[in-house]
C-alpha cells in the first residue's frame, strides 16, 4: 500500500510547478533540440498552409518553429508551463503572442484541423488517456487528425515519460478515431529507432 500511495502522490505532482521545475533545472531529456525527423517529413508534405494546427504540451516546440518558418499561419502552441513558450518566443520573435497558450489541455476550447503529437501523450498520467482521446476529438473538426509519435515501449510507471504499446493504443482510439496509420516509424532519430509509432488518427466526418 505505501508504494501505491507514493505512486499516486508522484502522479498528482504532474502540474505546472512540476514542469516549470524541470525546465528550470534543465531536466528536459525529451528535448532533442530540433524538429523530429518523422514530423518534419509529415510537415513537408502538407500543401495547405492555412490549416489550424494545435501542438499541446509543446515544450520548446521546434515543430512550431519549423512550421512558422515554412509559412504556416495558424499554428497554436500550448504548454502548462510558461517557460518553454518564452523560449520559443526568444528563438522566433515574430511568432504571434496570441498563439502561445499557457493552459491545461483539458481546459482548452477551439477547433483545429491537426493536433500534432510529439511528447505530450507520454507525459500524461496514463489514467488520463481516455480523457485525452475525448478532448482531442472535441478539439478537432470532422476529418481532423491526431498526427505524430507515440512510444511503443514500456518506460516508467511513476513519472514521465510513460510508455505503452500499440496493442493498448488501438482499443483506446478506435471507437473515436479511424486509425489511418499506426506503425513503427521508419525514420525515427537514432536513439528512438524501433521504439516509436507514427500515428495518423482521423476524426470521422460523421459521428457514429
Amino acid at each position: 500500500m505505501p508504494i501505491c500511495l507514493h505512486r499516486l502522490k508522484r502522479m498528482d505532482l504532474l502540474n505546472e510547478d512540476y514542469w516549470s521545475g524541470r525546465y528550470e533545472s534543465g531536466q528536459t531529456g525529451w528535448d532533442i533540440g530540433y524538429v523530429s525527423t518523422p514530423l518534419k517529413t509529415y510537415i513537408d508534405q502538407l500543401e495547405d498552409k492555412t490549416v489550424r494546427i494545435l501542438i499541446p504540451g509543446a515544450g520548446n516546440s521546434y515543430e512550431a518553429e519549423y512550421l512558422h518558418r515554412q509559412g504556416f499561419g495558424n499554428v497554436y502552441v500550448m504548454d502548462l508551463s510558461q517557460a518553454p513558450l518564452d523560449n520559443l518566443k526568444l528563438r522566433v520573435p515574430d511568432f504571434p503572442d496570441d498563439r502561445l497558450i499557457c493552459q491545461d489541455f483539458f481546459d482548452h476550447t477551439g477547433q483545429y484541423d491537426i493536433l500534432l503529437e510529439q511528447t505530450f501523450f507520454c507525459a500524461l498520467n496514463p489514467e488520463l488517456r481516455p480523457a485525452y482521446v475525448k478532448k482531442a476529438s472535441e478539439l478537432l473538426k470532422p476529418g481532423g487528425k491526431i498526427v505524430g509519435l507515440m512510444f511503443n515501449i514500456p518506460l516508467f510507471d511513476d513519472h514521465p515519460p510513460f510508455g505503452g504499446h500499440q496493442k493498448d493504443y488501438e482499443p483506446l482510439f478506435r471507437d473515436t478515431f479511424d486509425i489511418s496509420i499506426m506503425e513503427t516509424a521508419y525514420n525515427s532519430i537514432p536513439p528512438r529507432a524501433g521504439n516509436e509509432l507514427f500515428v495518423k488518427l482521423v476524426k470521422p466526418l460523421v459521428s457514429a
